[in-house]
């Protein structure tokens, strides 16, 4: 009878993880969505990250706030539009390419061991009308 309830302690110190996907097309910008309600500005600080989250802070690291700033972007193309300290730190790409596409990992850090939460969301985008290259030039050809 004590297994099951020492597995179920070790279930409830795992760190909070999620995935979601988003889509989008070529070329376009897109918010990836992340929102920590319990958020505060004196204890909370977060990254972005591409790739899954470690277990600590965040890989190829995009974008880092300290709880109410940006305090660095890896480009002009990454953007935190929400007001960060409310929790709404939902990451805008800019003029997507295909490099973008893949897993990213939205990592709140939360003050104690294994507190963290983590968000996974793969993006994944597609040619569309308005990402199309090349030069249509009549009677079915088509120039690149």
């Amino acid at each position: 009878p004590s297994l099951p309830v020492f597995l179920l302690g070790l279930l409830l110190l795992l760190p909070t993880v999620s995935e979601d996907t988003v889509t989008s097309f070529l070329g376009q910008s897109v918010t990836l969505p992340c929102l920590y309600l319990s958020w505060s500005q004196d204890r909370n600080s977060m990254c972005w990250g591409k790739g899954h989250c470690p277990n600590s802070k965040c890989s190829q690291v995009l974008l880092h706030t300290d709880g109410s700033r940006v305090l660095s972007s890896a480009s002009e193309k990454y953007r935190l539009l929400g007001n960060i300290q409310r929790g709404h730190v939902s990451l805008t790409i800019s003029n997507t390419n295909e490099e973008d596409s893949g897993m990213y990992c939205c990592r709140i850090e939360v003050p104690g061991w294994f507190n963290d939460v983590k968000k996974h969301i793969r993006l994944v985008l597609s040619r569309g009308e308005h990402t199309q290259t090349g030069l249509f030039l009549g009677k079915g050809k088509f120039s690149d």
